[in-house]
């Protein structure tokens, strides 16, 4: 035993010489995005590194530590007109972790995870930053919006409240993901997306009965299932992502519709397309840990399949309307495994507007006009699909209020996700998604919220 003892001890240093001496990851960069909802601070650095985070109050602060790691260069000045983030600070020790300092305006709380390389970019280290005050205010707005709906349906009886068509319109791409750029002009298809999507809101506004919901409205990131998670809950009628993406070939050309496929793609554009837009994630910047419970929303209804068959629908309507402003580049709807398409109750479509690849296509992207077009023809098939299809009925405000709260669950000794989603007639599926649950195991007295029969979003 101490011979083995002393042949291992040369072994052993060795390895602690080799970890204290490492090179440090370097520190490269820092970019700054603001969502409606939160601050995400993105840095570049060399390679994966351990960090740690903890906050600090008067005044508020967050203080980030990288083990191993060092600066490059002074970090750049950042955009600081926001709610939450006041200035970012550094410290550069001998030895000790690099020490990084988030003054802040108000309260926040923090989340961070590391992204290993992908499309454009190396290893990023991010960081998001909610503010605590803001959603405490909106969970207290909704709290008293319910007790005056309440209040109301109990004094007098309820008219019925119209139902507008919701449009829920996804510019694709955005904040740290530009997706495909342009050869000739660097035209990023976020920037292209956007003005789209803005242009048509825009239209379905201005028509009576209709209402449009702007998935992303600014230069961030937004996670595919969170795109159809929010249709999902303002209770879109349809979901239309628009893109205009890149392919090897400059002589690609041409507008093209998509719809999902759950068995596999139509044809091999449709195949390489899905790929490069599911990989979005990766390159946007979203932590993959809960990828499996949003992919099993679409297990949830089993009305999946007329569903999917109302998209082919839709996208036939809007392919025959862009056919009249221009070419198209397939004459049929075509389908693929789109992960942003995957809202099991909400008919949807992936429009490519034109390939941003083509040099005189990239040209008319970057021009109002032709934006203004490729948006009326998307809303003109809208309409006419709509058109179509039967006007829900109105319903009474107290139905209307009575889908809104959601059930609410405590977790008592004994209790499993199997045995609560038995006792409430659910899917477990559904349970650990809407509860964003990734452990088995369940505290006592740990509050989950319990799903509608209807689907909850």
């Amino acid at each position: 035993m101490k011979t083995a003892a002393r042949l291992l001890l040369p072994v052993f240093l060795l390895l602690m010489s080799a970890t204290a001496f490492a090179e440090p990851v370097s520190v490269q960069h820092l970019r700054v995005w603001r969502a409606p909802d939160h601050t995400r601070l993105v840095f570049d650095v060399s390679g994966p590194l351990e960090h740690r985070l903890f906050s600090l109050q008067d005044p508020p602060r967050i203080v980030v530590d990288m083990d191993n790691a060092r600066l490059q260069g002074p970090l750049p000045e950042v955009e600081t007109g926001g709610p939450l983030l006041a200035a970012v600070r550094s410290g550069a020790p001998e030895e000790g972790p690099l020490r990084i300092v988030l003054d802040l305006k108000a309260e926040a709380r923090p989340r961070s995870f590391m992204l290993t390389p992908a499309g454009f970019y190396g290893h990023r280290l991010v960081i998001d930053l909610y503010d605590v005050k803001a959603a405490q205010d909106e969970a207290i707005a909704s709290k008293d919006e319910t007790k005056s709906s309440s209040s109301a349906e109990r004094s007098a009886p309820a008219p019925p409240v119209a139902r507008d068509r919701v449009v829920a319109i996804d510019a694709g791409h955005g904040g740290e993901d530009p997706g495909a750029l342009g050869r000739r002009y660097r035209t990023r298809e976020k920037d292209v997306t956007l003005s789209i999507a803005r242009e048509l809101a825009r239209l379905v506004a201005q028509t009576p009965g209709m209402r449009p919901v702007l998935i992303r409205d600014g230069d961030y990131y937004v996670g595919l299932g969170q795109r159809f998670g929010k249709a999902r809950r303002v209770r879109a009628d349809v979901f239309v992502s628009i893109h205009a993406d890149a392919v090897p070939s400059r002589q690609a050309y041409g507008s093209s519709v998509y719809a999902l496929s759950e068995k596999g793609a139509s044809n091999a554009m449709a195949r390489l397309l899905a790929d490069k837009e599911n990989a979005s994630d990766l390159i946007g910047g979203v932590s993959l840990n809960d990828k499996d419970d949003m992919l099993a929303q679409v297990l949830l209804d089993l009305s999946h399949n007329k569903t999917m068959q109302d998209s082919l629908s839709l996208g036939e309507d809007i392919l025959s309307e862009l056919q009249r402003v221009g070419s198209v580049h397939m004459r049929n709807v075509a389908q693929a495994g789109f992960a942003v398409l995957k809202s099991p109750d909400i008919p949807s479509v992936l429009v490519e507007t034109a390939f941003i690849s083509n040099p005189s296509e990239e040209k008319k992207l970057r021009t109002p006009a032709f934006q203004q077009q490729l948006a009326g023809s998307i809303f003109r098939g809208i309409k006419r699909h709509l058109a179509r299809v039967p006007t829900p009925s109105p319903v009474p405000v107290q139905a209307a209020n009575a889908i809104e709260p959601a059930r609410e669950h405590v977790v008592r000794k004994g209790d499993t996700l199997a045995s609560i989603a038995r006792q409430y007639n659910i899917h477990m599926d559904a349970l650990r998604f809407i509860n964003d649950l990734r452990d088995v195991d369940l505290p006592v007295g740990m509050r989950l919220r319990i799903p509608s029969r209807q689907g909850d979003g």
